[in-house]
């Protein structure tokens, strides 16, 4: 947590970040401005590894008879192996614990039920987007307008928290491919993601999917890295690669860890195949008019809502969690 002025109560914890920044006349009137928060700093890192793909050849196929020669396509080949579905990628608990995010199966904290409230707001937002938009009611891109917001903290914390619903698979989709940060947050290596099949029609996105030991909750690595990441987003591979994902588990929801958008071009993109947009705003740090630029870069997005995140508490006031710690009145 970074020393900030202590602010003064609110009526709620969760502040609304539209009674801080006025910016309803940069929004469409379908767009809900909803506001939770998430107290914790984004932690700076250093970009993960970057993977270097394996080149594999396509097999060749074996001469034919020169009478009645039958021309037969090869079927794509991936390039990269299919994980054994029995194997699971085994995730830091203490990591986690050390970067203050959320832990599967620890104590309920005020951290557990701010992201409670931020995924309830999401969950009912896709409801109203699925009658319109189908499908795409499926898909959360989590951005923030500069760095060091605290977008990934809040992507995987929102991924970890939406995992523990009863009735939904969780894909966590490393989309930052500047500074990719999701593996190494979580204590795992990266690998082919992404940018491999969006760069290669061969290479099959399923199965670069990682399943991991947090029950429901799988990862896609960014990828390999490119200089033409923004011109592969816009292309009709992201659509079909989307449709793939979603089309693989109707539960399946996807969440995407954006570049910030007034940093990187990538993320005005992914707004376009995003169902609803959950803008991180650091609440000593963004600016009304970072905001705004923000906003109408991500316009590809009808749905855009706000977590105020980095709030500072006045001591002894009301914080979500905080009945948990009360022993019960005798």
């Amino acid at each position: 947590m970074n020393d900030m002025t202590p602010r003064k109560p609110a009526g709620s914890l969760l502040e609304r970040a539209a009674q801080v920044y006025d910016f309803s006349a940069h929004l469409r009137p379908a767009q809900h401005d909803d506001v939770r928060e998430a107290d914790q700093p984004e932690p700076m890192s250093e970009a993960a590894p970057v993977y270097e793909a394996p080149t594999l050849s396509l097999q060749e196929e074996e001469p034919l008879p020169i009478v009645r020669q039958t021309i037969v396509d090869a079927a794509p080949v991936s390039p990269f192996p299919v994980a054994s579905s029995g194997e699971l990628a085994v995730i830091d608990r203490a990591l986690l614990a050390e970067q203050g995010l959320l832990v599967p199966g620890a104590p309920i904290g005020a951290l557990v039920e701010e992201f409670r409230q931020v995924k309830r707001q999401l969950l009912q937002t896709a409801r109203i987007v699925k009658r319109a938009d189908g499908d795409r009611s499926r898909t959360i891109l989590v951005c923030s307008a500069k760095p060091n917001d605290g977008k990934t903290f809040c992507a995987i914390n929102l991924a970890i928290s939406m995992a523990a619903e009863r009735d939904v698979e969780v894909l966590l989709v490393d989309a930052d491919f500047a500074k990719p940060d999701v593996m190494n947050r979580l204590g795992l290596k990266d690998g082919p993601g992404l940018l491999d099949a969006l760069s290669d029609p061969r290479v099959d996105v399923e199965a670069c999917v990682i399943r991991t030991d947090i029950p429901q909750l799988s990862l896609l690595p960014a990828g390999t890295k490119s200089i033409t990441d923004t011109e592969l987003l816009a292309s009709r591979r992201t659509a079909e690669i989307v449709a793939d994902l979603l089309a693989a588990d109707p539960k399946r929801l996807v969440i995407f860890d954006s570049p910030p958008a007034l940093a990187a071009s990538p993320a005005s993109v992914l707004a376009t195949h995003a169902g609803q947009v959950m803008l991180v705003v650091r609440a000593d740090r963004t600016s009304e008019s970072d905001l705004r630029d923000a906003v109408v870069q991500l316009d590809g997005c009808e749905h855009i809502q706000l977590v105020l995140n980095a709030v500072s508490f006045v001591p002894g006031g009301r914080r979500f969690g905080s009945y948990y710690d009360q022993e019960d009145a005798k």
